[in-house]
């Protein structure tokens, strides 16, 4: 169950209003960690499959790691329709003998959560039944079926809920860009200045199903998939936990990029209780090299966007599932008290505040009960020398020679006390990252 909470009553948050569950202190407040069935299957789901990755997350660590949301994505209901009777939605019981039920109370008995998926439109993005007309009943069905979180998408929306005006998402520039440092072209359809976008059709769907939800007797994550339209940071805080800000992501270097670049304008809006989704992981699936799988975890991790895998865990690399274990930045993105990003303090190649979406920001730090976390990327397709100078990092002292006690944060290695900077080989987009402590007394 959620409610709002002012700014005045919890002044951490950056949003007026921010969804709080009533029945937890702790669901909501820090970034989903879990898995879903999209990006490793897509619609050829089953209920074996869905077992084996809950008992994958189990037996290969990642729950001690932290990760708990199984999540089922779109294509698992009966495609031509709903109950004749009750008009509820009906689990393909082909896919799923045991019903989502059934499988719901499986991974629960693991000590796991179960995710299901909608869309706010007539029919999901695979056209399958959706919720649009339905919020109340199918709130209900969920929490009748144990479902502990739903991700919301955005297809299929009937023309008397679409909306007047678009606003600016610079995503997919290679199609619709190029962005002129990160603004679209003009449009017909653009919102007069200082239009409210809370009042948006977009964000009215997707109030209706966060009210539904919160009508039920369990608490269940409510994640906004509608790719960033309708400003929808400026609303998001309020209606769920998380939101999209992006278009879906591809398992290449180019989409990466592309997401962390707009992502990182974004960043002022995230903290506890509200988070930027830069979409589900897609380490272990397509090219990416080690270095790349390296910098997409790093980087959603540290941008507290929800950490959702999306590849089939039985066939991932030891270690790649490494990466997903990492104790510095999982913890950094967990920190339950301190509830910002990690945010770019130098662009690197570009001047500083440069929207760029093949050369992103390259330096980034941002506070934590361990210390100061301190990044930095390489975006060139060639090997270079990265230089973090002590003294440009915000957190830290501007004396030139101080010194710190720095832990690496892929090797867990402590290096001891370091004077002035860290300088290191950077292999083609990959991501250098260190934990800055105390400062050092000689």
């Amino acid at each position: 169950m959620y409610f709002s909470i002012s700014l005045a009553a919890l002044v951490t948050i950056p949003a007026v209003n921010a969804l709080v569950y009533v029945d937890s202190t702790v669901q909501g407040k820090l970034p989903a960690l879990g898995w879903n069935s999209w990006n490793a299957y897509y619609c050829d789901i089953d209920e074996g499959k869905i077992l084996a990755a809950a008992n994958s997350i189990v037996d290969l660590g990642l729950k001690d790691a932290g990760y708990e949301y199984v999540n089922i994505d779109d294509c698992w209901a009966v495609k031509d329709g709903r109950d004749n009777v009750t008009n509820q939605i009906i689990p393909d019981p082909l896919k799923f003998p045991t019903g989502i039920k059934g499988i719901a109370d499986e991974i629960h008995a693991l000590g796991l959560k179960v995710g299901i998926y909608g869309s706010a439109g007539t029919l999901t993005c695979g056209g399958y039944p959706a919720q649009l007309g339905n919020e109340a009943l199918d709130a209900a069905t969920f929490a009748g079926w144990g479902i502990d979180y739903l991700k919301y998408d955005n297809c299929y929306i009937p023309a008397n809920w679409t909306d007047t005006y678009d606003a600016c998402v610079p995503d997919a520039w290679q199609i619709y860009g190029p962005y002129d440092n990160g603004t679209c072209a003009a449009s017909p359809r653009d919102a007069p200045p200082g239009y409210d976008w809370s009042t948006s059709n977009n964000a009215k769907r997707y109030r209706i199903m966060r009210d539904a939800l919160l009508a039920q007797n369990r608490t269940i994550l409510y994640s906004i998939c509608n790719w960033g339209h309708a400003e929808v940071q400026e609303w998001g805080n309020s209606t769920g936990s998380s939101w999209r800000i992006t278009g879906d992501i591809t398992p290449d270097w180019a989409r990466i990029a592309e997401i962390l670049n707009e992502n990182s304008f974004l960043l002022n809006y995230v903290d506890f209780w509200g988070h930027n989704d830069a979409d589900m992981l897609h380490i272990g699936n397509g090219n990416l090299t080690l270095q790349e799988s390296r910098s997409h975890f790093a980087f959603w991790a540290v941008t507290k966007s929800p950490l959702i895998i999306g590849t089939a865990l039985d066939k991932l690399a030891a270690e790649k599932v490494e990466i997903l274990k990492n104790k510095a930045l999982l913890a950094f993105h967990q920190d339950d008290i301190y509830g910002g990003p990690a945010e770019p303090y130098k662009w690197g190649i570009n001047p500083d505040w440069t929207f760029n979406a093949t050369n992103p920001a390259e330096y980034w730090s941002g506070p934590s009960k361990a210390g100061t976390l301190v990044l930095a990327l390489n975006t060139l397709s060639t090997p270079v020398w990265k230089e973090i100078i002590f003294s440009e990092v915000p957190q830290l002292s501007k004396e030139k020679s101080a010194s710190y006690h720095v832990t690496d944060a892929w090797s867990g290695k402590d290096l001891g006390c370091v004077k002035g900077r860290i300088r290191r080989w950077v292999d083609s987009h990959d991501t250098i990252a260190f934990t800055l402590g105390k400062k050092c007394d000689w």
